[in-house]
């Protein structure tokens, strides 16, 4: 039977499928059945040609995310009131460890700073990026399901620890179709245009802070 998200009489949504259904509060290998399926999105690759050279180090945070979110599991906004997640389907890391490699990749594959890493790396840091994640999960539509995608994110200048700029990114993708690949790959569209934004907007706040030398 093919996966669906399907608006009820009462405006709620159940997920029908027959090997994934939406349990809330069941642990992913409820059962003793099969490990759940895991995904995980793609770094940024694309960037706008006229981004400045960093000549100082960034260090990305974690980003913080409330305890329904900080999770490796892929929520589902049934109501505004209720979030559910999908059974035996999950990211491959936590989303704010994830997001947190994501960043540091995407800002990596601009080819313009080289000092990133990490709030582990070993680097004196000229800035850190701070980030909250408001929103990581599907929300309902009138045709098929959608992943959204917010993040808060603040440019803190070092030493001082004074906050120079923040910036923030919410995008909704609507999937392909109702399969669970379609809306993994909302996710990865949702995503990758936030994580575009955070990049090219660290990058001109950054240079404008600290110019090149």
């Amino acid at each position: 039977m093919k996966n669906a998200l399907l608006r009820g009489p009462a405006g709620q949504w159940a997920c029908l499928t027959a090997a994934l259904v939406l349990l809330g509060g069941c642990t992913l290998l409820a059962g003793g059945g099969p490990p759940p399926r895991l995904f995980t999105p793609h770094p940024k690759t694309t960037f706008d040609s006229d981004l400045p050279k960093a000549s100082w180090q960034l260090v990305i945070d974690p980003p913080s995310a409330p305890a329904s979110l900080d999770t490796v599991r892929i929520a589902v906004q049934k109501t505004p009131l209720e979030l559910d997640y999908y059974e035996r389907a999950a990211w491959a890391d936590r989303v704010p460890a994830m997001v947190q490699a994501l960043l540091v990749a995407s800002f990596e594959n601009t080819g313009k700073i080289v000092g990133v890493g990490p709030e582990s790396a070993s680097f004196r840091a000229d800035f850190e990026l701070k980030s909250e994640i408001r929103d990581f999960e599907v929300v309902p539509d009138a045709g098929h399901p959608s992943a959204r995608v917010r993040l808060i994110s603040k440019l803190i200048k070092m030493p001082a620890r004074v906050i120079v700029s923040d910036n923030t990114c919410d995008y909704t993708e609507a999937a392909a179709n109702d399969a669970l690949e379609a809306i993994v790959e909302a996710y990865n569209s949702a995503l990758g245009r936030c994580m575009r934004r955070i990049v090219e907007w660290t990058l001109r706040t950054g240079g404008k802070e600290r110019p090149a030398q």
